[in-house]
C-alpha cells in the first residue's frame, strides 16, 4: 500500500512536470494551480501513510487538505473560465475565503475538537492511517463545500450547452470530468474505507484530462495570442479548422467578410454545408492537394475578397488550417490606378522621394550637428569627418576594393555624421571640459559609443533601407575600436570590427590630431601622419595602410584649404 501513494505522488509530479513543458500564456490560470496542487495533496498523504506518530499523521493530513479543499475550488473555477462563464469577482472572491476558512479549521487537528474531536493512528500492512474519527462540526462545511462545488459543475455543463454556441462541448465535458471523478473517489472512499485515501488517485485522471484540454485550446483560444486588437478588430478575418475540417472559431472581421461562418458550430465539419462547399472547403481541398495553392478571390456584395489558406500552428506544430481574409476591392482600384500613371506623374513622384530623401539627410546631419554645438572642443568635427570618409573611400575604390559597393560607398559618408551621436546623452561637465579627462570621465565618456548605436537604431528604426541602418549603428558603435582589441565599447579586434567602423576611426582620428582643441594645438601633417602610420596594425587595420598613403596628399589639401577660409 505504501507503493500506491508513492506512485501516486510520482505519477503527478511526472504529469505536473510535462505540464510545464507544454505551457503557454494563454492557459487558464486555475488549470495551472490543480497541476501545482496536486502533488503537494499526494505529498501529505504519502507522509500520513509513512507516519510513525499521530502528530506526522496530521501533518501529511495538513497536506493532503490542500488537495480536497483548494483543489476542487480550483477544478470548478477552470470549469466555469473554459466555459466562458463569467463569475462575477465577489462570488469568486466569497469562495475563495470560504475555502480558506474552512481549510484553516482542518489544521487545527491535533489541538482543537473543532475538525476532529478524537481520532487514532492505526496502521494495517505497515501503512499508517487515521482512523475511528469523529469528526467536529467544521467538518460538516467541507461536505457542504463539497456540493456547492458539484452544483458549479453542473451548472456550467448545463449553461453552456443551452447558450454558448461559441465554447467547444468537447471541452466542456472534458472539463466536468474532473469535478465528478474527485467527488465520487472521496464519498466512495469514506463509505468504504479509512484505510485508503482513493482520492490520490483520482487526481492522476484529473491531471491527465487537463493536459488534454491544455492540448486542445492551443487549437481555440485564437482571442488569446497576445494581439487581440489585430485578430478581432483588425483588417484581416481569420478564420481556424483543425485537419478533419471542423471549425473552431474566428474573429469579427472574418464575420464580416465572410458572413456564412456565423451559422457554424464549433467542432463541427463544414463538409456536407451547402454554404461552404463552393467557399472553404472548396479551398481546403485545393490547399492540401497542393500546398502551393492557396490563394483565391470571392465576391460578397460588391467588394472582392482575398483569402490565403495555410496552416494553424500551436506554437512550432501544425494543427490545422487557418483562411485569411482580407478586403482587395482598395487594392485592385488602386492596381488600376497605378497602371495609367503616365510619365509625368511618375516623374512628381520621382522628384518628391528625392526631396524626401535630401530632407531625411539634412535632418539627420542637424541633428548631429546640433549635438556637436554642446562640445566647445570639436567644432566642425562632423563635417571633417564626413569629407576625410568621403576621400578615403573614393581612394578604396580607385584602387579596386571589391569589398565596396556603390551603395557602401554611398550609405558610410551618409552615415558618417552620425558617429558622434551618442555624446548627446553625456553630461555637459565631461563633454565641455576645457582639457584632458580624468579617468573616470573618461570612463563616461566612452558610453557615448554605445548610445550613439541605440539612438541611430531608434532614429532608423522604421526606415526601410536594413543597409544603411545596420551601417550606420555600426559606425557609431564600433568606431573607438582597435585592431588589436584594445579600444572600446566591445573590445573587438581585427575583422570582427565592421569595415565601415575601421574607414570611420582613420577619419575620426586623424581630424583629432590636425584640428585644434581647447587642450592642444593642431598637429602638423607630418606629426600627424608618423602616429597614423605608426597605429597601422595597433589602433588601425593594417589592410587600410595603402589607402590612407594614397588619400594622405587629398586630405592634407582638404585641411589646408579649410586653414586658408579660417585664415
Amino acid at each position: 500500500m505504501l507503493v500506491y501513494y508513492q506512485a501516486c505522488f510520482l505519477v503527478s509530479l511526472i504529469l505536473t512536470m510535462i505540464y510545464v513543458c507544454v505551457w503557454q500564456k494563454h492557459f487558464d490560470a486555475h488549470i495551472t494551480a490543480v497541476f501545482l496542487i496536486i502533488p503537494i495533496a499526494n505529498l501529505g498523504a504519502l507522509i500520513t501513510a509513512s507516519a510513525s506518530t499521530l502528530e506526522e499523521a496530521y501533518i501529511g493530513l495538513r497536506f493532503s487538505h490542500i488537495g480536497g479543499y483548494f483543489g476542487m475550488l480550483f477544478v470548478v473555477l477552470a470549469t466555469l473560465s473554459l466555459s466562458h462563464i463569467k463569475f462575477p469577482r465577489f462570488a469568486y472572491t466569497g469562495l475563495f475565503i470560504f475555502t480558506t476558512l474552512i481549510y484553516l479549521t482542518s489544521l487545527s487537528v491535533g489541538h482543537s475538537t473543532i475538525y476532529y474531536k478524537s481520532a487514532e493512528l492505526l496502521k494495517k500492512n505497515g501503512v499508517s492511517y487515521i482512523g475511528n474519527k469523529e469528526y467536529g462540526f467544521c467538518h460538516t462545511l467541507f461536505y457542504i463545500m463539497i456540493f456547492v462545488y458539484i452544483l458549479l459543475g453542473v451548472y456550467s455543463l448545463i449553461h453552456s450547452h443551452r447558450h454558448k454556441v461559441d465554447v467547444s462541448r468537447k471541452i466542456t465535458h472534458l472539463a466536468f470530468f474532473p469535478v465528478l471523478i474527485c467527488a465520487a473517489f472521496f464519498f466512495i472512499g469514506r463509505f468504504i474505507t479509512d484505510e485508503i485515501e482513493l482520492i490520490s488517485v483520482a487526481y492522476i485522471p484529473a491531471q491527465i484530462t487537463y493536459l488534454l484540454i491544455a492540448f486542445r485550446l492551443g487549437l481555440y483560444n485564437i482571442n488569446e495570442s497576445g494581439l487581440v486588437s489585430l485578430v478581432e478588430k483588425g483588417s484581416t478575418g481569420f478564420v481556424s479548422f483543425d485537419f478533419k475540417y471542423r471549425y473552431l472559431g474566428c474573429n469579427e472581421t472574418a464575420e464580416e467578410f465572410f458572413p456564412s461562418v456565423k451559422a457554424l458550430v464549433v467542432d463541427e465539419t463544414i463538409e456536407g454545408i451547402p454554404e461552404m462547399e463552393n467557399t472553404a472547403y472548396k479551398w481546403l481541398n485545393e490547399f492540401v492537394k497542393d500546398n502551393k495553392h492557396c490563394e483565391f478571390h470571392y465576391k460578397y456584395g460588391e467588394s472582392t475578397y482575398h483569402v490565403e489558406v495555410n496552416y494553424l500552428y500551436d506554437g512550432r506544430r501544425r494543427r490545422g488550417y487557418q483562411l485569411f481574409i482580407t478586403d482587395d476591392t482598395t487594392d485592385v482600384q488602386f492596381i488600376e490606378l497605378l497602371n495609367s500613371f503616365n510619365e509625368q506623374l511618375r516623374d512628381e513622384v520621382n522628384e518628391k522621394t528625392e526631396n524626401i530623401v535630401k530632407m531625411h539627410n539634412n535632418l539627420i546631419v542637424g541633428m548631429a550637428t546640433m549635438v556637436e554645438s554642446r562640445d566647445n572642443s570639436t567644432g566642425g568635427h562632423i563635417k571633417r569627418t564626413s569629407e576625410g570618409v568621403r576621400i578615403l573611400v573614393n581612394e578604396m575604390r580607385a584602387l579596386g576594393d571589391k569589398r565596396l559597393t556603390d551603395r557602401f560607398c554611398e550609405n558610410l559618408i551618409k552615415a558618417a555624421p552620425m558617429h558622434d551621436l551618442g555624446k548627446i546623452a553625456v553630461d555637459d561637465a565631461i563633454l565641455r571640459k576645457p582639457g584632458r579627462f580624468e579617468p573616470e570621465e573618461f570612463e563616461k565618456m566612452k558610453a557615448h559609443a554605445p548610445e550613439g548605436a541605440r539612438i541611430v537604431n531608434s532614429i532608423l528604426e522604421n526606415v526601410t533601407d536594413a543597409e544603411f541602418h545596420k551601417l550606420a549603428v555600426n559606425v557609431a558603435h564600433y568606431h573607438h575600436e582597435r585592431w588589436d582589441g584594445s579600444g572600446y565599447p566591445e573590445k573587438l579586434s581585427g575583422e570582427d570590427i565592421p569595415l565601415e567602423a575601421r574607414i570611420m576611426a582613420i577619419a575620426d582620428v586623424y581630424d583629432a590630431l590636425v584640428s585644434k582643441r581647447v587642450y592642444k594645438d593642431s598637429m602638423s601633417f607630418e606629426k600627424a601622419d608618423s602616429i597614423i602610420m605608426e597605429g597601422m596594425g595597433s589602433q588601425f587595420d593594417p589592410g587600410l595602410k595603402e589607402v590612407y598613403i594614397a588619400a594622405r596628399p587629398k586630405l592634407e589639401a582638404y585641411y589646408e584649404s579649410l586653414a586658408e577660409k579660417d585664415s
